[in-house]
């Protein structure tokens, strides 16, 4: 059997890229397919596989303007030949699951979330946009919705990562879909390290992460906080960061698994799809301070794997901090790291290879639907009268 994995783009190893990973260890064949690929961003497990991109890797400062690209990459997705393959997975919160697939080949979704610029975040993301994007970007997105819409048909199953993101599928698509949680590598994080003094924020320094909650927060209570990521708000969240807040942007995967062993606890401000951080937190023994939206909902149990607060604010932040602080002795690391094994990287395999061994075990006993036209019948002669 012929596997090809298509992915929006390979920049880096935040959380889809995490998914993928994983994938490829669960199809070592498979072929990958992305619009923009930098390797030495990558992991060797996706490396190992032979990757293919569109014609957008091929663009003028692609690696770095990807996302200036995306209302071409539907007609960039189309002119992939996949017609060798016989299972195709798409993996999507950028724009993928519209290839085209041979008729009898199985097309699986694993979806991240739906366009978030295109749907969910829409607003937010026109609000934030320049002045020279603003007033072209209705138009382009709505014809981008059109066809993100559009292609939802040609995906014979949906993947959510998460109840929140199941929902948004229905919203957006009308389809349902079966939630397999992402995977974590829990044995890769330790519980041995005392906690130090400080807490932690990891995240992308997009908008919608809302890592400015976190630093105001912090810069407020004038307690120390580390934050792990890069992105396009790093410079903003550079110059708004006081004495004890320190960006230590890109981090190897090593010094992640340090820092989240010498944390107190983590800060998720971010009303998220699923969020792999907060169990990688748990996977280490660490409390999560978490936004009760989104994929928090599912990974963090209040009082025992950490604590939520309410609003998207720092007074709300801040107020968490503080119950943490007079309860924090009641978080025991052992069992924040049995809590995580729920999401180990081999329940999403088990659950993955089940799930499509179903489906094309029930797509080889059928057949799609087919109407023959019916010979009419030859209209009786009169009799004379």
């Amino acid at each position: 059997m012929k596997v090809a994995i298509v992915h929006y783009w390979l920049v880096g190893m935040r959380g889809g890229e995490k998914v993928l990973d994983a994938l490829c260890d669960l199809y070592p064949e498979a072929d990958v397919f992305t619009h923009v690929y930098r390797p030495d961003r990558i992991s060797p497990a996706i490396r190992r596989h032979r990757v293919r991109t569109t014609f957008i890797d091929r663009l003028p400062f692609a690696h770095k303007m990807y996302q200036k690209y995306l209302p071409l990459m539907p007609l960039a997705l189309e002119q992939l030949d996949l017609s060798a393959y016989d299972l195709v997975i798409s993996s999507e919160s950028g724009p993928a699951k519209g290839v085209l697939t041979r008729p009898d080949a199985l097309h699986v979704c694993y979806c991240h979330t739906p366009m978030r610029y295109v749907w969910s975040g829409y607003h937010d993301y026109l609000a934030s946009a320049g002045p020279l994007v603003r007033p072209l970007m209705p138009y382009a997105v709505h014809r981008l919705r059109q066809w993100d819409l559009a292609t939802a048909a040609r995906v014979d199953h949906f993947v959510a990562n998460s109840t929140t993101v199941a929902q948004r599928i229905w919203r957006a698509y009308r389809r349902d879909a079966t939630v397999i949680h992402p995977p974590v590598d829990v044995d890769r994080f330790t519980t041995d390290t005392p906690p130090g003094g400080h807490y932690l924020f990891v995240s992308q320094l997009v908008p919608y992460k809302r890592a400015d909650v976190a630093i105001e927060a912090f810069n407020r209570m004038g307690k120390s906080l580390i934050v792990v990521g890069e992105g396009e708000e790093y410079k903003r969240l550079k110059q708004m960061a006081g004495p004890t807040v320190w960006l230590a942007g890109h981090c190897s995967a090593e010094e992640l698994a340090r820092h989240y062993a010498e944390c107190r606890a983590l800060v998720f401000t971010a009303n998220e799809d699923f969020g792999i951080v907060p169990v990688e937190a748990m996977a280490s023994g660490r409390p999560v301070l978490a936004l009760r939206r989104g994929g928090a909902t599912e990974t963090v149990k209040d009082g025992v794997t950490g604590l939520f607060f309410d609003e998207q604010t720092p007074e709300a932040l801040i107020e968490a901090v503080e119950r943490y602080e007079a309860q924090a002795h009641r978080f025991h690391p052992t069992i924040l790291h049995e809590h995580a094994r729920r999401f180990d990287e081999q329940v999403f395999k088990e659950k993955m290879r089940s799930a499509i061994d179903g489906w094309m075990h029930a797509a080889a006993l059928e057949s799609p639907p087919v109407r023959y036209a019916v010979e009419p019948r030859p209209r009786p002669e009169l009799a004379p009268a």
